[in-house]
């Protein structure tokens, strides 16, 4: 139960930055770049979109498993809606009157933002019991298929980018994929590998 209520607080974490990288505004990470065209599209507040596309990877996910466990699924999906909610209070709430017209101030608070997502993130994989709709799919047609799991993640951020790209050229809305995306495609990794390690480095301390 530990585990669960740390993921839980792990997941809000993310959801706060990535609060901060969409308020910078230089960009977002591949997968919410396609969140934040949709929710400009349809009117939609970008977290929800994005706990609506997670539900969607969920449920995927659910048909891909061979043994149904369904409580693991509520929780999943109560933690998606954790980080779609907590992604709107803040960006919409909590960041909205902060204003940021200096770029080298919105780059500052974009590296924070996405440290901050990617320890969260890091974490979350760590402790290994409330895993992310995404990742989980990725794992599942991995071992369906025999492809790496590499494969279908870069695969899922390609498809999100060039989706986000036709949707910014179809209905005139701004490029979301901009230098922020290519800050995260390196930093985000760097950190949640970086996270994973120490804390694994943490647990063979507390065992010897």
């Amino acid at each position: 139960m530990k585990k669960v209520l740390s993921s839980l607080f792990f997941y809000t974490l993310s959801g706060i930055g990535i609060s901060f990288t969409l308020k910078a505004d230089i960009g977002v990470s591949s997968f919410n770049s396609l969140n934040v065209a949709i929710a400009q599209i349809s009117g939609i507040q970008v977290g929800t979109v994005t706990f609506l596309l997670n539900s969607l990877f969920l449920i995927l996910f659910i048909s891909l498993s061979k043994q149904k466990q369904f409580f693991n699924y509520l929780l999943m999906f109560l933690s998606i809606l954790c980080l779609g909610s907590i992604i709107n209070f803040f960006s919409y709430t909590v960041l909205a009157p902060l204003r940021l017209d200096n770029y080298f101030l919105r780059l500052a608070i974009f590296v924070f933002g996405t440290c901050v997502s990617g320890v969260a993130t890091g974490m979350v994989v760590s402790l290994g019991v409330l895993p992310f709709p995404i990742e989980s799919v990725c794992i599942a047609l991995s071992e369906l298929t025999g492809h790496s799991f590499a494969k279908f993640r870069y695969g899922i951020d390609l498809f999100s980018v060039i989706v986000s790209f036709a949707l910014s050229f179809i209905y005139g809305l701004p490029i979301f994929v901009r230098e922020g995306t290519l800050i995260s495609l390196f930093l985000l990794s760097g950190v949640i590998s970086k996270t994973k390690a120490n804390y694994e480095t943490y647990l063979l301390n507390q065992k010897s």
